[in-house]
């Protein structure tokens, strides 16, 4: 049964008389389970909860009713956590706080917590001003407990992956390490089999991680973010590290093809190589333009640039230039960098620039086809013995 804060059930409605759009609505929201709700702007308090709302968090409508009253810091302050804020910015005009999601534990009263997520958006009255805070309640526990499945499969496949792996690496090590006397097609054997176990064991901690294995099935985020913001966001991360920034990004689109997560990747791999292969205090150059139907992100440095003959190698998996000699690192930042541009159509490449090195990551603008990116070399994973490439299979 549906319940109201004041706990009264709603009149019945005659067979004959249309269900009010209100009712209807709440109706659709519950029948995934999940729980109801609509806050008065004005007071903070509810004015509809659905009447199972205590058989999730523990608490019933007057206990959250008190707790959400002015000045409450019970465990049920956090469903409207915010509220005043989000009123501020929208009249000052910011629509970015209208709908928010966001998850957190609820204590109940008998001390479990209970992982929710809620959703909620600002209604606006007639006069366009916000007049209630409408959302849902989701319970996580099914999905945190799927996730902490999949983290412990993921965790065993890796293990009993690289128990093997470990082996294979070991043992080869002592043959290259003993076998100085043997003719060189062998030591070339041992050289191939010691890169195969490190490539594969590279592949588990880049695929089979528990936190990979943890992104499955989860839902596709919206393809699309804003250039200017990844600009301003790596120029900011690097004035935190001490390095004057000059920033150029008038003309750029307001959105552009990508899942974010990655390309915040990317272009915080390019500012970690920066950082790392520069003087300390040199100034870096941050930059956005339209071109080739796109957008090119670039960031500049003033170091000693990339080597001419290196050039061609940098995004390579696993190859670490002539500079990298004694520091930290797998050579796997610019490989992950460039695999996430050109998963979103784009390409990522290098040039020398003013004495040092601009990295420039192009793509596609969202009204405009994605470059063909099809890569005219061989995969360093698709060579014979002889180090030459093998030519593509025909289609049957």
């Amino acid at each position: 049964m549906e319940a109201f804060v004041t706990c009264s059930a709603p009149a019945p409605v005659p067979p004959s008389a249309p269900l009010a759009s209100a009712d209807a609505f709440r109706s659709i929201a519950e029948l995934a389970g999940d729980l109801a709700f609509i806050l008065d702007c004005a007071t903070g308090m509810p004015v509809y909860l659905s009447a199972r709302i205590d058989d999730l968090l523990g608490y019933n409508a007057k206990d959250i009713e008190q707790q959400l009253a002015e000045g409450g810091d019970g465990p049920l302050a956090a469903l409207c956590g915010g509220l005043r804020e989000r009123l501020r910015r929208f009249a000052a005009g910011d629509g970015s706080r209208l709908r928010v999601l966001r998850e957190f534990e609820v204590r109940r009263p008998d001390g479990r917590l209970a992982p929710v997520e809620v959703i909620s958006t600002l209604l606006a009255g007639a006069d366009g001003k916000p007049a209630a805070l409408a959302g849902i309640v989701r319970d996580l526990s099914a999905r945190r407990a799927r996730e902490l499945e999949q983290k412990r499969f993921a965790s065993m496949l890796n293990h009993e992956f690289r128990t093997p792996l470990s082996t294979i690496d070991g043992a080869i090590q002592r043959l290259e390490a003993t076998g100085a006397n043997a003719d060189e097609a062998t030591r070339q054997r041992y050289r191939k089999i010691a890169v195969a176990a490190d490539r594969l064991i590279a592949m588990l901690d880049d695929y089979l991680s528990p936190e990979r294995m943890a992104q499955l099935g989860r839902q596709r985020q919206p393809n699309g973010v804003s250039p200017r913001l990844l600009l301003e966001e790596v120029t900011a991360q690097a004035r935190v590290a001490g390095r004057p920034v000059q920033l150029d990004a008038d003309d750029v689109p307001s959105v552009l093809r990508g899942e974010a997560a990655g390309l915040r990747l990317a272009l915080k791999v390019l500012l970690e190589n920066a950082l790392r292969y520069t003087p300390a205090g040199s100034a870096l150059h941050v930059s956005g333009r339209r071109t080739g139907g796109g957008v090119e992100l670039a960031l500049r440095d003033e170091g000693p640039g990339v080597p001419e003959a290196e050039a061609p190698h940098i995004f390579g998996k696993g190859y670490r230039g002539a500079n990298a000699a004694g520091l930290p690192g797998k050579g796997l930042g610019l490989y992950m960098a460039r695999s996430v541009a050109e998963a979103a159509g784009g390409a990522l490449g290098v040039v020398a620039a003013g004495g040092g090195a601009e990295f420039r990551l192009w793509l596609p603008a969202q009204d405009a086809g994605a470059k063909d990116l099809a890569s005219r070399e061989a995969s360093s994973d698709n060579r014979n013995d002889n180090g030459e490439s093998r030519p593509p299979k025909e289609e049957t």
